[in-house]
């Protein structure tokens, strides 16, 4: 009796096997009326599949690019700041820290930038500056000193600026 109780389990199993030989494909797969049914390949979910750890597996221009930001403000923000040394720059993240620099004509001051890509998209909230100065004493101590309110803001635009710039430039050139 133990003997035909496996043999009726996998008796079923060969049979549903054997009926999976009969299924066709549809025909209209890859028909244009019909592609939203199919989108790529699935019925299951309309990205082709489901991930089990989150996330989307659609391919998209924007998450095969090779940085995480906006590519005008990423260059454009390296152009403009280049005469800084740069101590770390995360392209993914879109942050841009320099070291602190001195101007040769400047000696007792110093300054700092933190840059900060906000956007995927080329607009004026795009990209945020910030800019640390220090003066020092007549001790030779650095002491943190005011930075001109517009100073930001004229870096933000000369970024915005240059990043148009590159972008026209390469429109130019497609």
């Amino acid at each position: 009796m133990k003997s035909y109780s496996l043999l009726i389990p996998a008796a079923l199993g060969l049979l549903a096997l054997a009926a999976c030989g009969s299924v066709t494909t549809d025909p209209t797969y890859g028909d244009k009326a019909h592609d939203d049914l199919y989108k790529n390949g699935s019925l299951i979910s309309d990205n082709g599949g489901w991930n089990i750890f989150g996330g989307s597996d659609k391919k998209t221009a924007e998450n095969t690019q090779g940085i995480g930001v906006n590519g005008f403000l990423w260059r454009a923000s390296l152009d403009t700041i280049s005469f800084m040394p740069i101590a770390s720059a995360d392209p993914f993240g879109g942050v841009i820290l320099t070291d602190w620099y001195s101007a040769p004509d400047a000696p007792g001051e110093r300054t700092k930038l933190n840059v900060f890509i906000r956007d995927r998209e080329l607009t004026a909230n795009g990209v945020k500056v910030t800019i640390f100065r220090q003066t020092k004493d007549a001790k030779g101590v650095w002491e943190d000193a005011p930075v001109a309110s517009t100073t930001a803001g004229s870096l933000e635009n000369a970024i915005l600026t240059r990043a148009r710039q590159i972008r026209m430039a390469q429109k130019q050139f497609n």
